[in-house]
């Protein structure tokens, strides 16, 4: 029985490490906005208001599934402990 919950808890981390993964690659870098300046591209208020919405949701996003890794990994931890 152990042995299922192993493999199920090390899918599901292998899902939400890959869903972290993505997440932070979709967030802009803190400093876009300095090389938009410099270059001469201006962003106009509704666009900037858009981006920190989308990267809010992003850095939610990413702060709900790592948290959920390392529960996950708790678990898988008490599990091998428990069927060891």
């Amino acid at each position: 029985m152990g042995t299922f919950w192993q493999y199920f808890i090390g899918a599901v981390m292998l899902v939400i490490s890959i869903v972290i993964t993505v997440v932070v690659l979709l967030q802009q870098g803190r400093r876009q906005g300095i090389n938009g300046a410099i270059s001469g591209g201006a962003d106009t208020f509704l666009s900037k208001n858009k981006a920190r919405s989308v990267d809010a949701l992003l850095e939610r996003t990413t702060k709900y599934f790592a948290f959920g890794f390392f529960i996950l990994a708790l678990v898988a931890d008490v599990i091998a402990i428990i069927y060891k």
